[in-house]
C-alpha cells in the first residue's frame, strides 16, 4: 500500500473528509498538497504539520473552486500531481421552485465542475508517466436521491457519470478513475448539526442519531474520515490496478436499501 514518491492533490482538504483523506495519503507515504479558498495561516501550518507527522513534503495551495482558471492554476502550481482527489464541496437545501439560483450555479460550480477542469489539467502529466489515479469523492446522493437537494444529487450524479467517462478514455494508459460514495460522515460539519438536531426534535444525542440523522443508513453508525481516506489508499494502490469507472460505496448499507 506505499504511495511513497507519489503525490497527490486533494480538493478541498483543510477539514472533514478531504483532509481525512489527505491524511490517509501522506500516512501511506504520498506528498500532498492541501486546497481550500481560505489561505489563512492556520492552513499552512495544517500542511506543515501533516508533513512532520508523516515523514512526507505537503504544503498548502489556495484555490477557489468555483473558478475554472483557479482549478487548473491549483494542479499548474502544484507541477501536476499522480493522484488526483476531487472532494471539494458545498451543500444547500431548499425545495425546487425555492431553490436559489446562485446557490444551484454555486453547488454545480464547486461540486462537479471543478472536478472537469483539475482532471482536464491532471491527465496528461498522468500520461506522460504512464501512471495515475483520480478519485472522485462522490455521495450516496450520486446513486440516489433525496427531497429538497436538487442541485447536490444532480451535481453528484454528474461526478459518477464523468468517473466513467475518464475511465474509459484512460483504458490501458496506467491511469484510474473511480468515485467513492459516502453516506454520512462524521466530520466537525455533522457534529454540530447533532444539538440543533437534537433541540428540533426534542430528542437525545443518540436517538437523534440513529434515528433522525441515520434513518436511512442500515448500518445506524457514521462513516469516518479515516474510512473513507483508507478507501482512497486502497483505490491507489496496486492491488486496484484494475478496479477503473466504478463506485464504491462507504453508507453503511444506504445504496443496498
Amino acid at each position: 500500500m506505499s504511495l511513497s514518491g507519489k503525490t497527490a492533490i486533494v480538493t478541498g482538504s483543510n477539514s472533514g473528509i478531504g483532509l481525512g483523506v489527505a491524511r490517509s495519503l501522506a500516512e501511506a507515504g504520498a506528498d500532498v498538497v492541501l486546497n481550500s479558498f481560505t489561505d489563512s495561516q492556520a492552513d499552512h501550518d495544517l500542511a506543515a504539520a501533516l508533513g512532520a507527522e508523516f515523514g512526507v513534503k505537503a504544503r498548502y495551495i489556495r484555490a477557489d473552486m468555483s473558478k475554472g482558471a483557479d482549478c487548473r492554476a491549483l494542479v499548474a502550481e502544484a507541477g501536476g500531481c499522480d493522484i488526483l482527489v476531487n472532494n471539494a464541496g458545498i451543500q444547500f437545501v431548499a425545495p425546487i421552485e425555492e431553490f436559489p439560483a446562485e446557490k444551484w450555479d454555486a453547488i454545480i460550480a464547486i461540486n462537479l465542475t471543478s472536478a472537469f477542469h483539475t482532471t482536464a489539467a491532471a491527465l496528461p502529466g498522468m500520461r506522460e508517466k504512464g501512471w495515475g489515479r483520480v478519485v472522485n469523492i462522490a455521495s450516496a446522493h450520486g446513486l440516489t436521491a433525496s427531497p429538497f437537494k436538487s442541485a447536490y444529487v444532480s451535481a453528484k450524479h454528474g461526478i459518477v457519470g464523468m468517473t466513467k467517462t475518464v475511465a474509459l478514455e484512460t483504458a490501458g494508459q496506467g491511469i484510474t478513475a473511480n468515485a467513492i460514495c459516502p453516506g454520512y460522515v462524521l466530520t466537525p460539519l455533522v457534529e454540530a448539526q447533532i444539538p440543533e438536531q437534537m433541540a428540533a426534535h426534542k430528542l437525545d444525542r443518540e436517538t437523534v442519531i440513529r434515528e433522525v440523522m441515520l434513518a436511512r443508513q442500515p448500518s445506524r453508525q457514521f462513516a469516518t474520515v479515516e474510512e473513507v481516506g483508507g478507501t482512497a489508499v486502497f483505490l491507489c494502490s496496486a492491488a486496484a490496478a484494475q478496479i477503473t469507472g466504478t463506485t464504491i460505496s462507504v453508507d453503511g448499507g444506504w445504496t443496498a436499501l
